[in-house]
């Protein structure tokens, strides 16, 4: 039986358009990911195939008929776009993904030399077929933006038909809206929430102190992304208030 004992913050039932958890797929097996399924499904909303495993992944359309099962919206990684960008494959990309029945792609630029101009229109054809998915920043740190640059992208392609802007931050945590160090780029967040909205925007959030920075920002509606399959129900903890790092202190502690 579930408990219920607890006054906790509300979280709205999936399908949810906000307080969305985006997790990253490295090439987990087919049987564990019906696993996972079966016991954290409530709290995943989107799943990327991270960079171009989903090319390689031969239980890739069983995986896909698990996550639609679950009501979890499967992605494919950016990366796997650039790739076939720059060998002039996006037309067969585009048709492979459909023939599969991918819901969801990312479009971004943060590997191949894409110019605004092309990331627009890659962005206006896949819309065609898909809910997109764009991002912004680069996996480079030599190449930061300023805050300034980060908020017109961010506007740009929510105006080409984008449905969330991703902000960069890699598996690691240390490089687009985060210093090398891991520590938030506040005023990079400040830029991208201002264009946006934080209901639009999905950061990429890969370690703790940053998911718990960015829940007491914006609340536990804030869209979260890059999390390890093995913290999913800690992440939910955290939007939760049942952590330490985001647990509210009352003011006067009620008696017993």
């Amino acid at each position: 039986m579930p408990a219920d004992f607890l006054t906790l913050p509300g979280r709205p039932a999936k399908p949810r358009s906000t307080g969305l958890t985006h997790v990253l797929d490295k090439g987990m097996p087919a049987p564990d990911v019906r696993a996972l399924l079966d016991s954290t499904d409530h709290f995943i909303d989107i799943w990327k195939f991270g960079w171009g495993t989903a090319y390689l992944d031969r239980q890739f359309e069983e995986k896909l008929a698990l996550l639609a099962e679950h009501g979890v919206r499967a992605c494919l990684g950016g990366t796997l776009l650039e790739i076939a960008w720059s060998q002039g494959r996006v037309e067969e990309y585009f048709r492979w993904a459909a023939r599969a029945g991918v819901p969801l792609v990312e479009v971004s630029c943060g590997v191949m030399p894409i110019a605004a101009s092309d990331k627009a229109r890659l962005i206006s054809r896949a819309t065609q077929s898909f809910a997109v998915l764009t991002e912004v920043g680069s996996k480079d740190p030599a190449r930061q933006m300023q805050p300034a640059q980060w908020a017109q992208e961010v506007s740009d392609d929510l105006a080409c038909g984008a449905w969330l802007v991703v902000t960069e931050g890699r598996e690691s945590g240390t490089v687009g809206t985060y210093d090398e160090s891991g520590g938030v780029l506040e005023d990079i967040i400040d830029a991208v929430v201002v264009a946006a909205g934080h209901e639009r925007i999905l950061f990429e959030a890969p370690r703790k102190d940053q998911q718990a920075w960015l829940i007491n920002r914006f609340g536990p509606s804030v869209n979260l992304g890059n999390i390890a399959l093995a913290d999913i129900v800690g992440v939910e903890a955290l939007r939760l208030g049942l952590r330490a790092d985001t647990a509210p202190v009352p003011m006067r502690v009620p008696a017993w």
